[in-house]
């Protein structure tokens, strides 16, 4: 495996080296460095105008939910449908577990290299510079598409509430500037308060979707307790709860804005904990209540009034989700350009000019990639599957055989933990696996959607 002597920044290569074997002695000890180390992505704040490192670990985690507990919620009641309530719930629960594991993973790696602000900056620690440009390039291409993605939403929740009065188009451009202005403060704190009404407007809508599941019943009890299918349809339905899940491709910029990133899985446990029991309550009681042919989104499948006020509910959700998802892809090229510069810190023309260009063009190529490509929700599940099942579970692996490699005497540090050898190793395959049955779920799915002329026209009303 390649070494790690890399440090972003303007540090020469022997200072670098320097606190390198510096950062590794503290390791073999502490198991993690500190914020305000030279090779810390922000540095010193104390006389900047712009202060990232700000987050306290109960904001971290209110933003991690506001990004994760989200539109894909809405698919899990379908995914029991597909497979059974049995299986899906299964699956919900391993799949959450799974997620705390790697975010623990995630987390490690991130503490013992505090230069690391994204994937791609891990991409290089691990593959060199091509690890850099894939998994950078990777985590923009996935960011845009949620971003899309989470236009889509609220395009579709204006529609319901208005009874379709409106073209959809225009529907999309109203979300879409919303989610441009939201997405537009430089740090994640400014963010992290609009988060609160995020999570709280789609925890709420999920509890009154619910309800009225309860008060007007479609189909009640009439669900399938484990049901045989084929590969695709039920991969797909795997797919839904993995991509509920997928949100570590933003730890690594969240945990480089806070102030004590130590305390960052506590912001993990509380988000999993609040994921994993309400997909499960959500799922199960949704499927129960409007049973056999439940919708994706689930919320189609309420009565009209039901639908309404639960797609009203989660509207803050959409669009907040949808901004902190720009913004990512617009902190990381920002932060690639700028790393150490003074433009990072400062109030100049070239830091706004440049970071107001960057918010612009993910915006705009998320709502042009929505509404602009027919087979745009295929494309969100494709780049899930090459991006998202790696950035949640297979690179979490990655990482550990990388630093227990670097940091533990290589190989035999290996061997000394065959448990965890074996665990890991599993992950990077589980990673893969993920990635190969989700590329192919959805290629067939968007086959027979074509077969079927399903597919939509671009810009369509």
């Amino acid at each position: 495996m390649m070494s790690n002597t890399y440090h972003p920044g303007e540090f020469s290569q022997e200072k670098t080296d320097r606190t390198y074997n510096d950062t590794v002695e503290g390791d073999r000890d502490v198991e993690f460095t500190s914020s305000g180390l030279p090779n810390d992505v922000f540095g010193e704040e104390d006389n900047h105008d712009i202060k990232y490192k700000t987050l306290s670990w109960p904001l971290v985690a209110v933003l991690m939910i506001t990004e994760i507990v989200s539109n894909g919620m809405l698919s899990l009641p379908s995914s029991l449908d597909a497979v059974g309530v049995v299986p899906g719930v299964i699956v919900i629960v391993f799949l959450g577990v799974f997620a705390t594991f790697t975010a623990w993973l995630l987390i490690e790696f991130k503490l013992r290299h505090p230069e690391v602000h994204n994937m791609g900056d891990a991409g290089y620690i691990l593959f060199g510079p091509i690890g850099r440009e894939v998994l950078g390039g990777g985590t923009i291409i996935f960011a845009i598409c949620a971003t899309g993605s989470q236009i889509l939403a609220g395009q579709l929740a204006l529609t319901v509430l208005s009874d379709g009065k409106l073209c959809a188009l225009a529907f999309a451009g109203i979300f879409s500037a919303v989610v441009t202005i939201c997405s537009f403060p430089r740090t994640l704190d400014s963010l992290s308060w609009l988060s609160v009404a995020g999570g709280i407007s789609i925890i709420v809508a999920g509890i009154v979707a619910m309800a009225g599941a309860g008060a007007v019943p479609v189909d009640p009890g009439n669900i399938v307790i484990a049901r045989s299918s084929d590969f695709a349809t039920a991969f797909i339905s795997i797919t839904n709860p993995v991509f509920a899940y997928a949100g570590h491709f933003m730890f690594f910029i969240l945990i480089s804005e806070m102030k004590h990133p130590q305390d960052a899985m506590k912001a993990a446990w509380t988000l999993q904990i609040v994921a994993t029991t309400f997909y499960v309550v959500f799922a199960v009681v949704t499927y129960w209540y409007i049973g056999q042919g439940v919708s994706s989104p689930s919320l189609l499948s309420l009565s009209p009034l039901w639908s309404k006020i639960s797609f009203g509910l989660a509207i803050p959700n959409f669009f907040i989700a949808g901004s902190l998802y720009s913004h990512t892809a617009a902190k990381l090229v920002f932060v690639r350009f700028f790393r150490h510069s003074r433009h990072i810190h400062s109030h100049t023309f070239t830091g706004w000019g440049v970071w107001t260009v960057l918010i612009l063009l993910a915006n705009v190529a998320a709502f042009v990639f929505a509404v602009g490509i027919p087979i745009f929700n295929y494309l969100v599940g494709i780049t899930a599957s090459l991006f998202a099942a790696w950035y949640t579970y297979g690179l979490a692996g990655a990482f550990w055989l990388h630093d227990t490699y670097h940091f533990k005497g290589g190989y035999s540090g290996w061997f000394r933990r065959p448990i965890s050898l074996v665990i890991n190793v599993l992950t990077v395959l589980a990673g893969g696996f993920i990635c190969v049955g989700g590329l192919y779920a959805t290629i067939y799915s968007l086959r027979q959607a074509a077969e079927a002329g399903e597919l939509t026209a671009p810009f369509q009303c």
